[in-house]
């Protein structure tokens, strides 16, 4: 497969590597198909910060003016792109965009990209999509990898942003200069699939969160509490200090509940106590009352006086897994931010 971290040089057709000429042209060519609010600052960061020589395409070529103007080469089908490129990445909306634009059998890149070359999609996709992707694509000798975003377009357009890349890991470490060109936190998460499965666990987990939020944050408004003063006061919580998933690493990953930070029955008497606050004024809050149910289940197995998040563990139950991580290596991956 093809490096982005050594040198390509064509000669009569041919590629050979490491060749060292003033008369031959160092080239690492990289195609970009989806020129939207988030491919569009991905392929000018390819461009500004990395240096690559781009060939875009898009469903409307006015999306690439700025890309053109700019020195990249249009291409007029993804295979057409795709037999010219060492490296392709795709940002586009959803599944069906990622498989008409990967593998049609008359436009497709799957048509047009060589053997040894590499494809990594950013979109946001279906594991199972991608998996059905990546082994047409190892068929004919061509790399896939998923490689989805989170960052939004303000971490598209400055370079802060997640990508997590599922696949065969040696073709991502050799190829993943342009991903370290449009992000600052670039991480192989596992096999194919991996990247596309921490991309929906991240998000769906951000949406149920923002969920719950609106739940009882409308409930405490109603009850009497002016909307700033309420988010001054819980941001600067415990829970408003620490971000998001550090608190897995606490008790969760480990598998260890006991002692508690927090015992279960103290956290079911303050979920209790919000889900009658928002009774009294009058306010669903079926996020709540699902959460009390849960730990109502939890003590009910006795589990009061451990850890707090023990109530987590019925869900483990029900999916059929047990999370046991080794602790050292939990605290490694805190300390490797």
């Amino acid at each position: 497969f093809f490096s982005s971290r050594r040198r390509h040089t064509r000669l009569q057709g041919d590629w050979s590597s490491d060749v060292c000429s003033s008369d031959l042209t160092t080239i690492m060519q990289v195609g970009f198909i989806g020129l939207g609010t988030m491919g569009a600052s991905f392929a000018s960061n390819l461009q500004s910060k990395g240096g690559h020589q781009i060939i875009v395409h898009d469903i409307s070529q006015q999306a690439a003016k700025m890309h053109l103007d700019a020195g990249a080469t249009w291409a007029e089908t993804p295979k057409a792109l795709g037999a010219q490129c060492d490296v392709v990445l795709t940002s586009l909306p959803g599944p069906p965009e990622v498989r008409t634009v990967a593998t049609d059998e008359h436009t497709g890149l799957l048509a047009g990209m060589k053997p040894g070359s590499v494809f990594f999609d950013l979109s946001t996709n279906s594991p199972t999509v991608v998996r059905e992707i990546h082994a047409k694509f190892a068929e004919k000798g061509v790399h896939m990898l998923d490689a989805p975003v989170s960052g939004g377009p303000k971490g598209a357009k400055s370079g802060r942003c997640a990508i997590w890349v599922g696949g065969d890991k040696d073709v991502f470490e050799a190829n993943r200069g342009p991903l370290d060109t449009m992000g600052d936190a670039v991480r192989y998460i596992g096999p194919i699939g991996a990247g596309s499965i921490a991309k929906l666990v991240h998000n769906s987990a951000g949406y149920a969160i923002q969920c719950a939020i609106g739940e009882i944050f409308s409930a405490g408004v109603k009850a009497g509490v002016d909307p700033l003063s309420l988010f001054e006061a819980i941001r600067m919580g415990a829970r408003g200090r620490t971000r998001t998933f550090d608190s897995l690493a606490d008790h969760y990953l480990i598998n260890d509940y006991d002692p508690p930070d927090f015992a279960l029955k103290l956290a079911h008497k303050d979920v209790s106590l919000a889900a009658e606050m928002a009774r009294d004024a009058g306010v669903p809050a079926r996020i709540i009352e699902l959460t009390r149910a849960e730990m109502t289940e939890a003590l009910n197995r006795d589990w009061g006086h451990r850890d707090s998040r023990s109530f987590m563990l019925l869900q483990q139950e029900r999916a059929g897994i047990l999370i046991d991580v080794d602790k050292e290596k939990v605290e490694a991956a805190l300390k490797a931010d």
